[in-house]
């Protein structure tokens, strides 16, 4: 623990609950706890891999193909249903926590503000990165299960357009969700089926997406053999009434002053 911290109660109990929960999860697709007999200060070592964050790799220029990002989504997802199965929500699931090493070994990192089912948090507000977090966070609700598949479908996303379902949100930014802009928006290259499983994943509603990881990894296994079917779009008269019956009569209107335009030249 850093020498500022040594007397916080607070950092003292988070670093204490991490390397508790670090020890809950399996080798495969995490970062291991490593044993240290003699420790005179706080603090825990973790294994060291080789690689980069998927984050990393879109910074240095890498172009991922949808094939590709649906095959990291299956693993990420993989590995949250292991937390999920334990009672774990990881609620800071994006590609700075999601680390490819360079034995081919996807990893997610970084359970520093990971939730158990065994605990009782009280926060003000919700951990986490805005740009990932779900609608539902900015209305005051806890972290679930949900919200971490929506950080996952986000990051999905990001991978494969480098650009956000409903655009970057700033931190201490309350925004507003509309509809999410369809990924072949940024990628024409997009297949149907990926477009509507990660329409689906970011949906507004935590009712109108994946239940489980496994059902999202599924959808995303299965690919173009069984596709889902792609969402509607809601239409304009049933999200925004007043302003879709406000174009009718503008467009009425201006059909009206054409025609008596073209009546008076006659």
């Amino acid at each position: 623990m850093l020498p500022a911290h040594e007397h916080d109660e607070d950092a003292r109990r988070a670093l204490v609950r991490e390397e508790w929960l670090a020890r809950r999860v399996p080798a495969q697709g995490f970062p291991q706890v490593a044993d240290w007999p003699a420790r005179a200060h706080l603090y825990y070592l973790m294994s060291w891999h080789e690689g980069e964050s998927l984050k990393a790799l879109l910074a240095r220029g890498e172009r991922l193909r949808p094939h590709e990002v649906a095959e990291l989504g299956a693993r990420m997802l993989g590995l949250v249903g292991v937390l999920h199965r334990r009672g774990i929500v990881h609620r800071d699931i994006k590609p700075d926590n999601l680390h490819l090493g360079r034995d081919g070994v996807l990893r997610l990192l970084d359970l520093g503000v990971a939730a158990s089912e065994a605990e009782d948090l009280c926060e003000i507000n919700n951990p986490g990165t805005p740009s990932y977090m779900a609608p539902e966070l900015f209305a005051g609700q806890p972290a679930s299960e949900a919200s971490d598949l929506y950080a996952c479908g986000v990051t999905l996303y990001e991978l494969l357009t480098r650009k956000f379902p409903y655009g970057e949100v700033e931190p201490f930014q309350h925004p507003r969700f509309g509809e999410p802009v369809p990924p072949t928006r940024h990628r024409p290259d997009t297949p149907a089926w990926l477009e509507a499983v990660l329409l689906k994943a970011c949906a507004r509603m935590p009712d109108a997406r994946f239940e489980t990881a496994e059902e999202f990894r599924l959808a995303l296994e299965r690919g173009a053999w069984q596709p889902l079917a792609v969402p509607r779009r809601t239409p304009l008269l049933e999200r925004r009434p007043t302003l879709a019956l406000k174009l009718l009569a503008l467009g009425s209107l201006l059909l009206n002053l054409v025609l008596l335009f073209l009546l008076t030249r006659s």
